[in-house]
């Protein structure tokens, strides 16, 4: 054999054997691999499943109601009268709106997220694809509604609807999808004129099921990314509103709400102010990791 042979101990033939196994992996399977040997992103998704298990059956184990008022308890420690992190001006126990505002910001991230990309995905993918006067029409509406500020627009809402928990969803997501949809539409720019989207087109498939199987399934690298990204920024959103008392209303707690009352009182009770804190941090920095590991991990030119 005039051909050179690899030893399989050697270095060479061990980065051609990992090209090899490279070229064989679909581009979501070598992402996968990719994203498991991130370890600020798994380091991220392991301390964000367990806030999210504290937030989903924690108020269910915990002795105290989030809204049970104990005039006996009023500014206790941690540690003391059976309150793990303390109590608050009214007594009630820190950890167990602790919990209950961690599932309401993580609710109100997921939903409000939710919103947000199902209509930047559906506006961006129309007016990418359609194009002309329609993509001229549908991307001034975003302009004039990027021009509103986001503070005046939730007051607008507020003021016209009532301060209520599901009009945070709607005021939140209803600004949010902005930036989804301008992502979405330029990389619909770029695959409408891809040889498999000429190919459905010349099959006869119409606009909205080339829209729905061609060029959506093609954006979800980009879209999941985003997603990751968008859901802190909607916590820090609605913790800025709850700051400012237009968010979440007492009783009814959120990590903005528990936030805003130990800035108010974090020289009698800094415990009222670090712990809301340190789980806000948490959160944000677990959405962060996960999302930086995903952007590296289906990014092309890294593989």
């Amino acid at each position: 054999m005039s051909a050179r042979v690899l030893a399989p101990g050697s270095r060479r033939g061990a980065e051609a054997m990992e090209r090899a196994a490279v070229k064989g992996r679909s581009l979501w399977d070598d992402a996968r691999r990719r994203l498991l040997r991130n370890r600020a992103a798994m380091a991220g998704v392991v301390v964000l499943a367990l806030l999210v298990l504290a937030a989903v059956v924690g108020p269910a184990f915990s002795p105290f109601a989030y809204d049970e008022v104990n005039k006996a308890d009023v500014w206790v420690g941690p540690l003391s009268h059976g309150h793990l992190l303390g109590a608050d001006a009214l007594g009630r126990d820190l950890l167990a709106r602790l919990l209950m505002g961690l599932r309401v910001s993580l609710a109100i991230g997921l939903v409000a997220t939710t919103v947000s990309l199902v209509i930047g995905v559906t506006w961006g993918a129309v007016a990418g694809f359609v194009g002309g006067r329609v993509d001229e029409a549908m991307m001034r509406v975003v302009d004039v509604l990027y021009s509103l500020p986001f503070i005046f627009f939730v007051i607008l809402l507020m003021v016209t609807f009532g301060s209520n928990f599901i009009l945070i969803f709607v005021a939140i997501g209803a600004v949010e999808w902005l930036t989804m949809s301008r992502i979405v539409r330029g990389q619909t720019l770029t695959l409408k004129h891809k040889e498999f989207v000429e190919a459905a087109r010349a099959a006869g498939l119409g606009t909205g099921g080339v829209i729905v199987r061609h060029i959506v399934p093609n954006l979800l690298g980009p879209v999941v990314v985003y997603v990751t990204l968008t859901i802190p920024a909607v916590i820090l959103a609605e913790s800025f509103l709850s700051f400012l008392g237009l968010g979440v209303q007492p009783p009814m707690a959120s990590l903005g709400t528990l936030i805003a009352t130990g800035a108010q009182d974090m020289e009698l009770a800094p415990w009222l102010l670090i712990f809301p804190s340190l789980v806000m941090v948490a959160a944000l920095m677990s959405f962060n990791f996960i999302g930086d590991g995903l952007r590296d991990a289906i990014d092309p030119k890294d593989r």
